[in-house]
């Protein structure tokens, strides 16, 4: 799936892009160290989860995006780490619940 097919999805709004993104498995979770432990390559990580630790994590499990729910603000320091790191990150009105819902076609992520 294609990051612009997430977004519409999900009824996001791109807040850090990455067009080449490939995104082949899902994960949702407000833990970090679940998501560590969990989600692996090329997934997309659905969570609340908006500050800079959540880039980290991407980073070292290969997550090609975050979709921030409930439409909750990116700060400006997640927004840089993402842009450096090659995150992108989508925001939804949606629960998390709802936007995992919207993503089913997805395999569950796993290592």
């Amino acid at each position: 799936m294609t990051l612009a097919e997430l977004t519409t999805r999900i009824q996001g709004t791109i807040v850090v892009d990455k067009p080449d993104a490939d995104i082949r498995a899902a994960y949702a979770s407000d833990l970090l160290s679940d998501v560590m432990g969990h989600c692996g390559e090329s997934s997309v990580l659905v969570t609340i989860q908006n500050h800079l630790n959540t880039i980290a994590v991407c980073t070292l499990d290969g997550i090609e995006a975050i979709v921030i729910c409930h439409g909750r603000p990116v700060p400006d320091d997640m927004k840089a780490a993402a842009e450096r790191e090659g995150v992108a990150i989508v925001v939804t009105p949606l629960s998390q619940f709802a936007a995992s819902v919207a993503l089913a076609e997805l395999p569950p992520s796993s290592k």
